[in-house]
């Protein structure tokens, strides 16, 4: 049934799109599921931000000089407290069961005899998977005690050099590097690259969930509903791409407030910035990632195929925002992607207002790059979503 109402086409596609949300159960379990159990998850996973004092049982069977000191300069370090010596690896698992300690070190017989002799020394541990951050405090404090041995007892490393040379090292003043943390001075993972992920997470699952809408309208062929307003295609379009791009700002604007104001105050995560600049800054990247997604709908003709967008959006996209590699040292094409995707100036640019403390003049360059990418991305949704009412118009003409 045609009607001349021009004022209910943006209402209507509002309506429409909620209503199409709601009553899919895919859609309903990636906004869930990859928004509240995927984020608190990943924050739990991560939890101790700084692990410090962790608990260790020590299995020593070398029963020498140098295990015992090994096990007290262990204890020494900020991130081990060794808890107890274990007679046997079986009463040691028990303690782990029970939550009294968070691992295991085993110090084999030959510990001392390798030492001296010059041999590699094997020390097996095991680390309660409860939290990923535990192994990589166990590692880090082992590493540095062994080479503080291998410093005391083979002296500058030199077993195999000659005595001349020995003696010219001996004589080198050893350079003193003294080195600052700048915006992360307690080296936490959580400061780091937490933001930064859950920045990727939301455009993961925004980008799903449009492809997934995309392709249900391609099987079910229901893209004539927005023509029967009698509007022109081109005005019909903008008017769809605005209803649609409203829902999904709406909503996801919702999760940005639970990603970076909730679970933040839960999980303690360090935020310095402006919240205001935050908010200023989610306006355009919700914008340009919706209208990215729209662009890119005319291939989505499968309600399901877009899970696999998962494996793509997540490692390349951090790589790409150059949060986890500088962006200045990548070569010229993937500088480029990064201006591609509304993810990548994005990401950098909520980490430099959370854990730099920027302001809206220090993100210029990434402020900017979302600005032009709604522009650009609006106007090629338009021209997209034009293309699919031809073809559905076609399509039923058949």
């Amino acid at each position: 049934m045609m009607t001349s109402n021009k004022k209910a086409l943006i209402p209507f596609t509002i309506v429409r799109e909620f209503l199409t949300i709601s009553r899919s159960f895919a859609i309903l379990l990636v906004l869930i599921g990859g928004i509240f159990i995927y984020g608190l998850l990943y924050n739990y996973m991560y939890a101790p931000n700084l692990v410090t004092n962790a608990p260790v049982a020590v299995i020593d069977r070398s029963q020498t000089k140098m295990s015992r000191q090994f096990i007290r300069w262990l204890n020494a370090t900020p991130q081990i407290n060794t808890y107890k010596e274990a007679t046997s690896f079986v009463e040691a698992k028990e303690w782990m069961k029970e939550g009294l300690i968070q691992g295991i070190l085993y110090l084999p017989a030959d510990f001392e005899t390798r030492i001296f002799e010059g041999e590699t020394v094997t020390y097996p541990f095991y680390i309660t998977t409860d939290a990923f951050l535990y192994y990589e405090a166990l590692q880090k404090a082992c590493a540095n005690v062994m080479l503080a041995m291998n410093d005391a007892y083979r002296a500058d490393g030199v077993v195999f050099l000659p005595p001349q040379g020995i003696l010219a090292i001996e004589m080198v003043q050893p350079i003193e590097v003294v080195g600052t943390t700048l915006y992360n001075h307690t080296q936490g993972y959580g400061s780091y690259l937490i933001p930064a992920v859950l920045m990727i997470i939301i455009f993961q699952t925004l980008s799903m969930v449009i492809a997934m809408i995309s392709g249900g309208e391609y099987q079910k062929r229901n893209l004539g509903e927005y023509l029967n307003f009698n509007q022109g295609l081109w005005k019909t379009a903008v008017k769809v791409i605005s209803g649609k791009a409203f829902v999904y700002c709406t909503i996801y604007g919702v999760f940005a407030f639970f990603f970076f104001a909730f679970l933040h105050k839960i999980f303690s995560i360090p935020s310095i910035g402006d919240p205001l600049y935050i908010v200023i800054m989610f306006i355009p990247y919700l914008m340009a990632t919706s209208f990215f997604m729209l662009t890119l709908s005319w291939w989505f003709t499968d309600s399901e195929a877009p899970i696999l967008l998962i494996a793509f959006f997540s490692v390349g996209l951090i790589f790409l925002s150059g949060v986890s590699y500088p962006l200045e040292l990548m070569p010229w094409y993937w500088k480029m992607s990064h201006f591609i995707f509304p993810a990548t100036p994005a990401t950098l640019a909520l980490v430099k207002i959370n854990s730099m403390d920027a302001s809206m003049a220090d993100i210029k360059l990434e402020y900017s790059t979302l600005l032009v990418q709604v522009v650009f991305y609006f106007c090629t949704a338009i021209y997209v979503y034009h293309k699919k009412f031809v073809r559905d118009i076609r399509l039923k003409r058949v």
